[in-house]
């Protein structure tokens, strides 16, 4: 018997797993994956919007702009990657100056601060590479850049060191109401709790639906980007978005808190909730949409090109409510999803408060320190280091200078690593020029030794993703 289950490992499963750590509760949080992070929360632009694009009054921008102001804090107490570099909305036609200062009021209807419209000389003195089509732009200063991956994990590490329990590749199949209490349906099995909530992300309706017998219209939007080499990281150092349109906030350019420089995304709509795939076409219109905006980008600076799913709802709104006792709803998480999942933590975190009232643990711990990078460290002390761990000294990923020590440490985290993109998600080995060309190899023997498997067993994403085969099924590292 749980207190609570939580159906998904995103960003908000994981945002209220950490929030209801704070009490006296058996948590367990059930992913389909293989992983914390493996849906809309590892394949994003990384931004930590401002709030100024949420209509005024709605949930969405409540909890953007509170979750906007927590992130900083947030990520000196989980130590993630974040930085505030700012936001320009851009307008490059002359008929587009209502659109823009109807976004500037929008935005301090919501509460924004220090929000601006900026002529174009202003603009140039922060970003030169701009279009000679930008005419004027809305400069929001609160906007910032983070670590989507690095957020989320360090959520869930906070929320396993304070005793919530994970339970990965267990999809949810089935709810059943007896009583006060729910039965969640998995293919290991059934599991008893007092309450459900549904963070399941493009996958919410099938969840509702379990729950409430009615459909939920959840529509998959696949964004397609660009991702570019460290060598034109700081090819802009805002965030530079076009005027919002129907489909969100357009191509954007912007920084990564890694180095990076990241193009996208596109909005397509599709039917197929797992579909990742990206396209000539999308990619196409990146490149054609960019140049609006920016001049110039070094698009053979690229490294790689990816996708990733919003869970989109037809009425452009959060949807979070206890649906039926004991069952709670957090569906239609799109963008602003990642910047507001502070405050979408909270807010469940309040209803199921109300509903199971539960006391408040007096050792609960909101700090974790995150994976110990050696490039950081004075020669002194790296040298120290590795001289108490040699692993710390041997580079198994040179385009991000990625040491053993750190791999190791990936893995033997709670939640940790079990395959390649685990690791890629925690140090972000594989993840520079070569694209894993050069570390692969040794991650997977790593992998190997560590988790007590074959070489045959390790995989890049769970699942049947596999990376070798071979007759000896019992070949080991």
């Amino acid at each position: 018997m749980q207190d609570v289950v939580i159906v998904g490992a995103g960003v908000s499963g994981c945002a209220i797993a950490r929030e209801l750590s704070r009490f006296a509760l058996d948590i367990l949080v059930l992913e389909k994956e293989e992983d914390v992070c493996c849906g809309t929360s590892k394949a994003n632009s990384g931004i930590v919007h401002a709030g100024f694009d949420a209509p005024a009054g709605s949930l969405m921008a409540k909890l953007n702009v509170a979750g906007s102001r927590a992130m900083e804090a947030l990520s000196k107490e989980l130590d993630f990657p974040y930085r505030r570099n700012g936001s320009l909305v851009l307008m490059t036609r002359p008929d587009q100056r209502d659109a823009l200062e109807a976004l500037m009021e929008n935005g301090r209807k919501n509460g924004v601060e220090g929000l601006e419209i900026l002529d174009r000389d202003a603009l140039l003195a922060m970003e030169p590479h701009l279009s000679e089509e930008v005419l004027a732009g809305l400069y929001a200063p609160t906007g910032a850049i983070v670590c989507p991956f690095g957020l989320t994990i360090a959520l869930a590490e906070n929320a396993a060191a304070n005793g919530v329990k994970f339970q990965f590749d267990s999809p949810v199949t089935g709810l059943s109401r007896t009583g006060d209490f729910w039965t969640v349906h998995t293919p290991t099995g059934m599991i008893q709790t007092r309450t459900v909530m549904n963070a399941a992300g493009v996958h919410a309706g099938d969840i509702h639906g379990f729950a409430t017998g009615e459909n939920m219209k959840i529509i998959p939007r696949r964004g397609e980007y660009f991702l570019m080499d460290h060598a034109v990281g700081d090819y802009v150092n805002s965030t530079v978005f076009q005027l919002p349109g129907p489909y969100g906030k357009g191509v954007l350019v912007t920084p990564t808190v890694h180095g990076n420089l990241l193009v996208g995304p596109t909005a397509t709509d599709q039917n197929d909730p797992d579909r990742t795939a990206t396209t000539r076409e999308g990619l196409a219109s990146i490149r054609e949409k960019a140049a609006h905006s920016v001049t110039d980008i070094p698009w053979r600076q690229t490294i790689t090109s990816f996708a990733g799913l919003r869970a989109h709802r037809p009425e452009h709104e959060f949807y979070i409510r206890e649906t039926l006792p004991g069952y709670i709803d957090c569906a239609g998480i799109e963008s602003p999803g990642l910047t507001s999942a502070p405050a979408v933590g909270e807010l469940v975190a309040k209803i199921a408060e109300s509903i199971l009232k539960p006391k408040k643990k007096a050792n609960f711990c909101p700090t974790r320190k995150n994976i110990l990078n050696p490039n950081i460290l004075s020669q002194e002390a790296r040298s120290a280091l590795i001289e108490r761990n040699p692993a710390y000294g041997r580079i198994i990923c040179r385009c991000e200078g990625i040491t053993e020590g750190e791999i190791l440490d990936a893995i033997h985290r709670t939640p940790g690593a079990r395959s390649l993109d685990g690791v890629k998600r925690r140090v972000r080995a594989g993840m520079g020029r070569c694209q894993g060309g050069f570390c692969s190899p040794k991650v997977t023997a790593i992998l190997a030794r560590e988790l007590g498997i074959s070489l045959t067993e390790v995989t890049k994403s769970g699942g049947s993703s596999v990376l070798l085969t071979g007759r000896d099924k019992e070949v080991q590292p």
